[in-house]
């Protein structure tokens, strides 16, 4: 089995979440006595919502380069980001990753595709909802997306930086998403949501929204099981 880095702590909430799908995962795959090989190197979120907000992008790719070069001496043989906001600059990352990247926005905009949606809405960071590497992919293929208006923007990037990066969920905060996403689908008719922020499935699932939800961490985690596991297929 190949060994997998994860460049984690952005967010340290998400980081957890991937290592327990990537162990359920492979166990799924292999059997209950397999475990996947994961290295982990911790960066911070918040110096990543700082280089983003200054837009510092040369200074954001090396900072995420450096964690992955110490993921390839540790042995990794592919790596991943546990956070969506740095995709910012993956193209970036991929030009000098000393090993293969597995993209969540790509996963993500392939299952969308599978499951036949024609039209989805974005949640994520202001970076995220405000910039356009989430959104050219999937466009790319054929599926619009919308994303929530200012005023919705600034309260989702609010909640994200103040509560779910440190671990907390409320029911008020959720009860705040949904009704972002029901009027969402009022005003666009979205298919369903992505949250394009891997704290984002701590709050929302298929059973809280009002529209279908494309986890990208559950996502990302089946492409890498899948990415890791393949020798051993």
């Amino acid at each position: 089995m190949q060994k997998i880095g994860l460049i984690g702590g952005i967010g340290p909430e998400s980081t957890v979440s991937y290592y327990r799908q990537l162990v359920h995962g492979v166990k799924q795959k292999q059997g209950e006595h397999s475990l996947p090989r994961i290295s982990i190197e911790t960066l911070s979120a918040f110096e990543v919502f700082a280089f983003c907000k200054q837009e510092q992008y040369d200074a954001l790719a090396e900072y995420i380069l450096d964690g992955i070069r110490s993921l390839a001496a540790a042995g990794a043989k592919c790596a991943a980001l546990t956070g969506n906001t740095p995709n910012i600059v993956f193209d970036r990352l991929k030009a000098s990753s000393p090993i293969p990247l597995v993209s969540a926005i790509e996963a993500t905009v392939a299952v969308a595709k599978a499951r036949g949606v024609r039209k989805v809405g974005l949640l994520g960071t202001v970076f995220t909802m405000t910039n356009t590497f989430f959104v050219e992919p999937f466009v790319r293929e054929g599926i619009a997306v919308v994303v929530p208006n200012a005023s919705e923007i600034a309260y989702i990037h609010g909640k994200i930086e103040s509560e779910l990066e440190h671990g907390i969920v409320t029911d008020e905060t959720r009860a705040g998403f949904v009704k972002i996403i029901e009027d969402m689908k009022a005003r666009a008719d979205i298919d369903q949501i992505i949250l394009g922020c891997t704290e984002l499935p701590l709050l929302l699932s298929d059973d809280s929204s009002p529209v279908p939800c494309l986890d990208t961490v559950a996502i990302h985690v089946a492409a890498l099981v899948e990415k890791i596991t393949q020798d051993e297929a």
